[in-house]
């Protein structure tokens, strides 16, 4: 796949100071085309499908706002917590504005908490249902579709 005018100017957006101080790639230096092929081989190679995997972090985001900031267990498999905050962030690829709402989910096993969470906000939805971009690697809400599989997939 080769770097389009958009996803030039949408990795632009996504450096350290444009829309947020700490930008949306880390330490990541490949082209984002390059980042969102490797998480799509990844998906695939889980078994793991972007339309579900979305579903799925969206309900999970609605129930953690139900909660009004306190945990809230889902199906006996989650805890859930949302946490707000003022103001909005726009999309690097100049298609949106998100409310600042993040959404912990941690995995519980026979009833506990475990180790294994993701975090992730409106925005991170969009990037992944939208674009399959999970963001780079070190970047402060990356998500990798390992991690998706651990918290979200595990029986």
């Amino acid at each position: 796949m080769k770097m389009s005018p958009e996803y030039t100017k949408a990795q632009e957006n996504m450096q350290p100071g444009v829309i947020t101080s700490d930008g949306f790639l880390g330490d990541d230096r490949r082209p984002i085309i390059e980042i969102i092929s490797d998480d799509e081989a990844e998906m695939k190679r889980d078994g793991l499908e972007f339309d579900e995997t979305v579903a799925l972090m969206r309900r999970l985001m609605g129930e953690s706002r139900k909660g009004l900031g306190e945990p809230v267990t889902v199906d006996g498999k989650w805890i859930v917590q949302a946490f707000e905050a003022r103001g909005f962030l726009a999309s690097p690829f100049e298609d949106g504005i998100f409310r600042k709402v993040n959404a912990q989910v941690t995995l519980i096993h026979e009833g506990k908490p475990t180790e294994h969470s993701i975090l992730y906000s409106d925005l991170s939805l969009h990037l992944i249902d939208k674009y399959h971009f999970f963001q780079g690697k070190g970047a402060g809400f990356r998500i990798s579709p390992a991690a998706v599989k651990r918290v979200l997939f595990t029986d």
